[in-house]
């Protein structure tokens, strides 16, 4: 059958037209994506902006808060020069100016036995040393006060709760139950000394050497403390609470849970896993052991029914080792393995104790008592406060 000639020439014109207008509405559909992105991009580049000028913003804030101090807060320039005068205090003994100085960089006033409040800089050093040092600080809670004690409320139950229906009458519940906890706070104290000559050597970092000399001296009797302390003029430690061997529904508030582990002087794999398990999902999360190393040598030492050991190594960079998948605290101030011995902690550490820190490292500059040394009588209030007795269980090594 032959094919027309016209018929052919239609068909493409009409194709022909159809193209040309498929190419105009897509050509006006590229250009409408074109002037979208062109307006997104010019968005984009506003918000760019923005979040650099919020960024800015933020880092010159935070700037503005670290030249302040607290509780009352003040400028740069005081906390500056406070600083120098605390310095030639330190090195000449020039004490001219430093009180009124004090006042206004830290508004900390000077209490009846003397000496001059650090400079912040000096007391935050002293702190992360402390931290660094002791494994006490490293675990548990940290709160820094003003004052020279600190107080909390917390609520430990009662208020009680009911099913209804829809419109039956409520009857009033019962009266939540709120408990006090006070922290045990005490001065600790160290009193390095120096020659006068190391001390005129320009290039002898006195700050630096004061902080590096107390902070061993403290963590050393704060460690002690936090764990074992009775709370007379010290902090009250973790092991010097009430403890018993009910479950946490039963348990007096602000008692600790200890688990015998029916050997005398000694424990087993299965008392660490009571132990693990003895505490609520909730707390397990972040929770640690917490021995010596006489018990973390025994530890070590143990192996599940096929022969594995319960201890695991870390094996990369910065990997801790673990017991049963949960980090090891070692503290040398924790109890031998013996017979009685609380040997053995497991908690989460941070919600359990608290160590409280009084704003305001004091030093007494003394260049009599024995010279030629100059002694640096440095004191520092601190405290401690169970939280929740429920974060942290105890292993007793007893029938």
């Amino acid at each position: 059958m032959a094919i027309d000639g016209k018929d052919i020439s239609e068909v493409a014109k009409e194709l022909k037209g159809a193209f040309e207008d498929f190419k105009k509405s897509n050509d006006k559909e590229l250009e409408s994506i074109k002037a979208e992105k062109n307006k997104l991009e010019e968005k984009t580049n506003q918000l760019n902006e923005k979040l650099g000028e919020i960024d800015k913003l933020k880092a010159d804030l935070e700037k503005e808060i670290k030249e302040f101090k607290r509780p009352g807060g003040t400028k740069g320039t005081e906390v500056s020069a406070h600083k120098q005068a605390f310095g030639q205090m330190l090195r000449k003994g020039i004490e001219d100016g430093l009180g009124d100085l004090q006042q206004k960089a830290i508004r900390v006033a000077v209490d009846g036995d003397g000496g001059y409040a650090a400079p912040e800089d000096l007391d935050t050093t002293l702190l992360e040393l402390l931290r660094d040092e002791s494994p006490m600080r490293e675990v548990c809670g940290s709160i820094v006060i003003g004052a020279s004690g600190y107080k909390k409320l917390v609520n430990i139950g009662g208020a009680g709760s009911g099913w209804v229906g829809e419109t039956d009458a409520r009857p009033a519940t019962g009266t939540p139950t709120i408990a006090q906890l006070t922290a045990f706070m005490g001065e600790i104290y160290s009193n390095p000394q120096a020659t006068q000559q190391s001390l005129d050597d320009i290039h002898f970092d006195v700050e630096g050497w004061l902080a590096g000399e107390v902070s061993r001296e403290f963590a050393e009797k704060e460690g002690s403390a936090f764990l074992l302390g009775d709370g007379v003029n010290k902090p009250k430690g973790i092991l010097a609470y009430a403890r018993a061997v009910t479950a946490d529904k039963t348990r007096a508030f602000g008692t600790l849970q200890n688990l015998k582990s029916g050997i005398a002087g000694g424990f087993t794999g299965d008392n660490i896993i009571d132990l693990i398990y003895s505490l609520k999902k909730g707390y397990r999360k972040n929770a640690v052991f917490m021995m010596n190393t006489l018990s973390l040598a025994k530890v070590r030492k143990l192996k599940d029914s096929e022969g594995n050991y319960l201890w695991q190594p870390g094996l990369q960079l910065d990997q801790p080792s673990t017991l049963l998948a949960h980090g090891i605290a070692e503290n040398e101030d924790m109890p031998d393995v013996a017979a009685d011995a609380n040997a053995i902690m497991f908690g989460d550490f941070k919600r359990g104790y608290a160590i409280v820190d009084r704003f305001g490292t004091r030093v007494l500059r003394d260049p009599y008592t024995n010279k030629p040394n100059v002694g640096f009588y440095t004191t520092k209030r601190v405290g401690g406060m169970l939280l929740d007795s429920n974060a942290i269980k105890v292993l007793t090594l007893s029938l």
